[in-house]
C-alpha cells in the first residue's frame, strides 16, 4: 500500500513520543521509506538510536553535525518527502508552526516543505482546550495542514480528557487513507456553492440568514485535497479556503449566485450546492435608506421568489454530470429530503436536521444523512465539518464509481 512512499516523521517534546517507534515500524512494514527529525527536547522521551534502527536512516535533530562537519539541508529534506507527519505535536511546536517560527531544525523543514503536512497534537487537557491552542490549530488547518484530532483518555498529568495523541495504528490508517484519496478526483472539475445570500431592501438593510459558509468551504477543501479543480461560488463570508486549486468567486445576492452557477455548471463534472440561498427577495429595492415614519408602526415589504438554482441545473444536467443538493429541515426531514431529491431531478441530497444540537448555522460541527437517487441512505454521526466534508466526498466518489 505504501511501497515507495517517502514519509518524514517529526517528533517533538512530548511524553507521547515513546509511541512513535511503533508508527515507524508499521510504515516500514508497509513498504514506506521513513526518515525522522526530532526537536532537541524530543530526545528526552525517545532515543535517536531506536528510531534510526527502525527507520533504517539516520535521525536528524540539528542542521549541523559538529562531529562530522556535515550540514543537513532542511530544504532538500522538505523536498524529499511525500508527506510530513508531526507526531506528537506539542502545544509549543503547534504555536510556532502557526506563526512561522523556525528556531529548531524540525521547524525549518516544516517551513520549507512542499509536501502536505499532518500534525497529531499531544498535550494536557487544559493546554489543548486553551483558546490560543485552538486558534493555532484552526490557523494550520485553514492553511491546508491535516489535523489528526487527539482522543480522550488518561493523560500524563493524571487528568482524563482530550489531548491524548491518537494511537500509532490510527495515525498509520490515516496516512494510508491520505495516499488512497489524494488524487481520486484528479482531472475533475467541481463546482461548490456556499454561504448565505443577502437580498437588499435599501442601500443599508438586507434580508439574509446565519450561514457562515463553513460547511461549503470544507467541502471545497476536501475536493481540492483529493486532486480536483474546484470553483467555489461564495456568498458573504470571512472564511478563506486557502487552497491553490480552489478558485473563489465572491457573490452577494441570489441572482448573482444564480448567474455564476449557470456560467460554470456546464463545464463541471460535479456540482455541490450547499449555499443557503434566499428563497425570496424584496420586489422593490429602495434607492435611499428607508426612513422611519413616526406616524406608522409597521412597514410592509412585498417579497418575490428568487430563481431556483437547484431545480434549474437539475433540469439541465447531462448524464455525465452529478448534482448534489442540501435540505435543511426542522420536521419530517427524511420525507422532505427524498421529495426534494426527486422533484429537483438531482443525484444526491444531503439532509441536515436543525432540531439536533450542534447542527446548522454557525456551528463547527454537523450531522448529515446522505440519500442517493438509488435510495441508498448513509447516516453519519455528529462530527467536525471537515470530517463531514470527507464523508460526503467518500459517498460521491463511490456513487461515481
Amino acid at each position: 500500500m505504501l511501497t515507495g512512499k517517502k514519509i518524514l516523521i517529526g517528533i517533538t517534546g512530548s511524553i507521547a513520543a515513546y509511541k512513535i517507534p511503533l508508527l515507524v515500524r508499521l510504515l516500514k512494514k508497509d513498504g514506506a521509506d521513513v526518515r525522522v527529525v526530532m526537536t532537541p527536547s524530543a530526545k528526552d522521551f525517545v532515543t535517536p538510536l531506536t528510531l534510526s534502527t527502525l527507520s533504517g536512516n539516520p535521525v536528524i535533530s540539528h542542521g549541523f553535525d559538529e562531529k562530522t562537519g556535515k550540514w543537513e539541508s532542511h530544504v532538500e529534506l522538505g523536498l524529499w518527502a511525500d508527506l510530513f507527519v508531526i507526531a506528537p505535536a506539542s502545544a509549543n511546536t503547534i504555536a510556532k508552526m502557526a506563526h512561522g517560527m523556525a528556531d529548531n531544525y524540525l521547524l525549518t523543514v516544516c517551513l520549507s516543505a512542499k509536501c502536505p503536512i499532518m500534525f497529531a497534537p499531544a498535550m494536557d487537557l487544559d493546554m489543548y482546550k486553551h483558546q490560543a491552542t485552538q486558534c493555532n490549530i484552526k490557523t494550520l488547518v485553514e492553511r491546508g495542514n491535516v489535523f489528526i484530532a487527539p482522543s480522550s483518555g488518561e493523560l500524563a498529568s493524571g487528568l482524563c480528557g482530550e489531548g491524548r495523541m491518537e494511537e500509532p495504528k490510527e495515525i498509520y490508517e490515516k496516512i494510508k487513507t491520505f495516499f488512497q484519496t489524494k488524487q481520486r478526483f484528479k482531472g475533475k472539475k467541481i463546482l461548490v456553492t456556499a454561504g448565505p445570500t443577502y437580498e437588499a431592501i435599501d442601500p443599508v438593510r438586507f434580508i439574509g440568514n446565519h450561514s457562515s459558509g463553513l460547511m461549503g468551504v470544507e467541502i471545497a477543501r476536501a475536493f481540492a485535497d483529493q486532486g480536483a479543480e474546484v470553483t467555489l461560488i461564495l456568498g458573504p463570508s470571512s472564511i478563506n479556503p486557502n487552497r491553490k486549486n480552489i478558485t473563489v468567486l465572491p457573490i452577494t445576492s441570489a441572482k448573482e449566485m444564480y448567474n455564476a452557477t449557470m456560467t460554470f455548471f456546464p463545464k463541471s463534472d460535479v456540482a455541490v450546492l450547499s449555499a443557503a440561498v434566499a428563497d425570496f427577495r424584496p420586489e422593490i429595492v429602495a434607492d435611499q435608506k428607508i426612513k422611519k415614519n413616526p406616524d406608522e408602526d409597521t412597514l410592509t415589504l412585498k417579497l418575490v421568489k428568487t430563481d431556483d438554482i437547484l431545480k434549474t441545473i437539475g433540469s439541465q444536467k447531462k448524464d455525465n454530470q452529478l448534482v448534489v443538493g442540501f435540505a435543511l429541515e426542522t420536521e419530517n426531514g427524511l420525507t422532505n429530503a427524498k421529495k426534494k431529491l426527486h422533484t429537483k431531478n438531482i443525484d444526491i441530497i444531503v439532509l441536515n436536521e436543525m432540531n439536533e444540537a450542534g447542527v446548522g448555522f454557525k456551528t463547527k460541527t454537523n450531522k448529515i444523512t446522505v440519500i442517493t437517487k438509488n435510495d441508498d441512505i448513509h447516516e453519519f454521526d455528529l462530527k467536525p465539518k471537515n470530517e463531514v466534508a470527507s464523508d460526503l466526498t467518500n459517498v460521491i466518489y463511490q456513487y461515481m464509481k
